[in-house]
Formats: C-alpha cells, sequence, structure tokens
C-alpha cells in the first residue's frame, strides 16, 4: 500500500521575546493510501501545528514530509499551494470560510480555483450530503457554529481530495451529524 504521509525527525521552534520555544520534538511516522490516524493530545501540546506542517501550511523548523511521495520540505509556498490544491483538503478548527461568500459560495471556491467541472451542481452534492441543501445561500454570519462547520467539511470535500485534513472536525456538532460526517 502506497504511503501518503511520511514525515521523518520533524521539528517546529519558534522565537519568542522569552526565546526559543519547541512546539514539537523530532516526530517520525507514515500513514499509507485508506488509513485514518488521529492526533491525540492535551491542549496546547502541538496538534494543530503539526496538522498545518503536514498540510503545508506551515514550514517545519527541521525534518522531512512527504506527502504522496512528494518532497513537502523542499518546496516553496507556490508549490506548497499548487500541492495542496492538487491533493489536500483541510478542515479548519475555525471554520476560516469567506465571510462574504453564501455556504454554497464557499464550497464551490476550492472547485473554482482548481478548475474543476461544474463546482454548482458539485457544491449541492455536497450540501445535501452534510444536510444543508436549505441553507445555500446563507451567509456565514447567518448559520450557527455547527452549520459553519459542515460548511467547512463540504468545501475540504468538494475537490475529492487524496488526502484530508481535519482539525477537531465534529467539535461543533451534535452526535447525528458528528456521525454523518465521520461516515463522509
Amino acid at each position: 500500500m502506497q504511503t501518503m504521509i511520511e514525515t521523518k525527525s520533524i521539528t517546529k521552534t519558534v522565537n519568542t521575546s522569552e526565546g526559543e520555544l519547541q512546539i514539537l520534538q523530532p516526530i517520525s511516522f507514515q500513514v499509507k493510501a485508506g488509513e485514518s490516524s488521529a492526533i491525540v493530545g492535551a491542549s496546547g501540546s502541538g496538534k494543530s501545528t503539526l496538522l498545518s506542517l503536514l498540510a503545508g501550511l506551515d514550514e517545519v523548523s527541521s525534518g522531512e514530509i512527504h506527502l504522496d511521495s512528494q518532497p513537502l520540505h523542499t518546496m516553496d509556498e507556490e508549490q506548497r499551494a499548487q500541492l495542496r490544491g492538487d491533493k489536500v483538503g483541510f478542515i479548519f478548527q475555525s471554520f476560516m470560510l469567506v465571510q462574504s461568500l453564501t455556504a454554497i459560495e464557499n464550497i464551490m471556491l476550492p472547485a473554482e480555483i482548481n478548475g474543476l467541472s461544474q463546482p454548482k451542481q458539485k457544491a449541492q452534492a455536497i450540501l445535501e450530503q452534510v444536510g444543508l441543501s436549505h441553507r445555500a445561500h446563507h451567509y456565514p454570519n447567518q448559520l450557527s457554529g455547527g452549520e459553519q462547520q459542515r460548511v467547512a467539511i463540504a468545501r475540504a470535500f468538494i475537490t475529492q481530495p487524496k488526502i484530508l485534513f481535519a482539525d477537531e472536525p465534529t467539535g461543533n456538532l451534535d452526535a447525528a451529524n458528528s456521525e454523518k460526517v465521520e461516515a463522509l
């Protein structure tokens, strides 16, 4: 089975007014195609930082990350953005919805950026899957936290990414919607 994610001794260190702060100690692991992995730990232990590094949203201080055999750690921002667009979906803990776009427009955005055909039809189908077709034309500030979470989830799925990163994807959902999202 193909390795989709491979890390070799990755670390993340930031400079603060009090000196260097090591957010991640050296960590190495692999995730094969079709596998699901969970990152667990206490609040502030670096889980979100690790996800950001794995998705190419931030750069490692040292070590190597390969996504679908691509050396993420050697890429510049433009190359990382291309790789994300081609292979990665990301569900942010804080949703990161564009406030001036409706639910359906937020979902369509990655599909349009990637030049996928029929983005509106695909977005409508995914909205149906997450139970929000009736809220398609509502703006984020008109949606509950759980509804915004489901829009963010739908947006991550629209390009059918090979790799999906999810930072607490069900944190704002009730039990029934959590199960629906986990099934997706």
